[in-house]
């Protein structure tokens, strides 16, 4: 376990499980699915099952610090060294394990799907920190391919060298600002970075694997200009975009209002207007989290028989 600061501190009381420089938790879905409730987006788009999905994060660090954020990102968290692919990934999935261990005994579990999520098919590399930032990110996307499991990577776009070399099950590229300006006021980036998101969305359009590209809005500040995010995302030429609303969560409480989180209904209408500049079409969309997806229609979205 990584040495303890006040940022670590926080993550451990949160819940997290600290691997190396990186980290395991799971998340309120798998809690829900496991109870036999409902499950996330990323089964109603994509077929995920939520109960065998690993929710982790190669590293802590983030080159940005968006307002929208609710992760605890306002701490610095202390330089680690990383782990190599394998002892990270064994720690990870060791960590998971030991989530799932207190649910055997309750009488609300459905021991079913309990029986499923121990042996996980998907690994979300979305916990918390910027995935590019770990140095055998593509080394740990093959390892998790060799254990028989699919792989999403949400990235935050600054390291196109990076992810010119990943080839995920489905790779995600967060665009949360419809030019440099307000990006630079939303992300609030650590450099110079405007650049190489540019670069990044020259990258997916050469399609070496499932792309997404997911928009983070927050009403007031970035839920503007629908046709300024098209001519952007017309770059990367993207399989689907998710269009999903700011919610007031976590530590974003202390930088943002509850009024700056849209109602579905919004979501739904910049959905449509985007998709009119894209020419993609509203495929699917989830109120309970306030998400809708546009698809290019390339590629059939369901991966339940990979997963």
């Amino acid at each position: 376990m990584p040495p303890q600061n006040l940022a670590t501190q926080t993550l451990t009381r949160q819940g997290y499980h600290l691997v190396g420089s990186g980290a395991v938790k799971p998340c309120l879905w798998l809690n829900r699915s496991l109870r036999g409730g409902d499950q996330c987006y990323k089964h109603h788009f994509y077929g995920i099952s939520s109960h065998r999905c690993v929710q982790m994060t190669p590293t802590l660090e983030c080159n940005h610090h968006c307002l929208h954020c609710w992760r605890p990102i306002d701490d610095p968290v202390p330089g680690i060294a990383p782990l190599e692919p394998t002892a990270l990934l064994d720690g990870i999935l060791l960590g998971q394990q030991k989530f799932l261990s207190g649910y055997g005994g309750a009488k609300t579990t459905d021991l079913e799907r309990l029986a499923e999520a121990r042996l996980p098919r998907h690994v979300a590399l979305s916990l918390m920190g910027e995935p590019t930032l770990y140095p055998y990110l593509k080394e740990l996307i093959e390892l998790i391919r060799k254990r028989g499991m699919t792989s999403f990577v949400v990235s935050n776009a600054t390291h196109p060298e990076v992810l010119a070399e990943l080839q995920p099950t489905q790779l995600y590229l967060s665009l949360n600002a419809p030019d440099e300006e307000l990006y630079r006021r939303v992300c609030r980036p650590a450099a110079d970075l405007w650049p190489k998101i540019i670069e990044s969305l020259e990258i997916i359009k050469q399609h070496r694997c499932r792309s997404v590209i997911r928009l983070t809005l927050v009403r007031g500040l970035n839920m503007e200009r629908p046709e300024d995010y098209a001519h952007l995302i017309a770059r990367a030429e993207p399989d689907f975009v998710e269009v999903k609303a700011y919610m007031h969560l976590g530590r974003s409480r202390d930088r943002l209002t509850r009024e700056a989180m849209p109602q579905h209904y919004e979501i739904l209408e910049f959905a449509r207007s985007l998709g009119e500049s894209l020419g993609y079409e509203l495929e699917a969309d989830v109120p309970l989290s306030r998400v809708a997806l546009l698809s290019s229609r390339r590629v059939e979205r369901s991966l339940v028989d990979k997963n």
